[in-house]
């Protein structure tokens, strides 16, 4: 199934600190660089591509 961003954005959008691609998890967006993994929010459907927004991985909730 489709998350809510299209494939097509998806491939676009890079995180702003390292420039690494991203993946569409749950409701975040995940940096796919194992270094960095920041965990942006996605707000009414809208990526929110801050790194001041942005949660580190070990911020995270682990998933259940």
């Amino acid at each position: 199934t489709m998350g809510q961003l299209s494939r097509e954005l998806l491939e676009i959008l890079a995180c702003p600190k390292c420039k690494t691609s991203v993946v569409e998890s749950g409701d975040t967006i995940r940096c796919t660089n194992k270094d960095c993994g920041l965990i942006y929010p996605l707000r009414d459907g809208i990526p929110i591509m801050l790194i001041e927004e942005a949660a580190s991985p070990a911020q995270a909730p682990s998933p259940r």
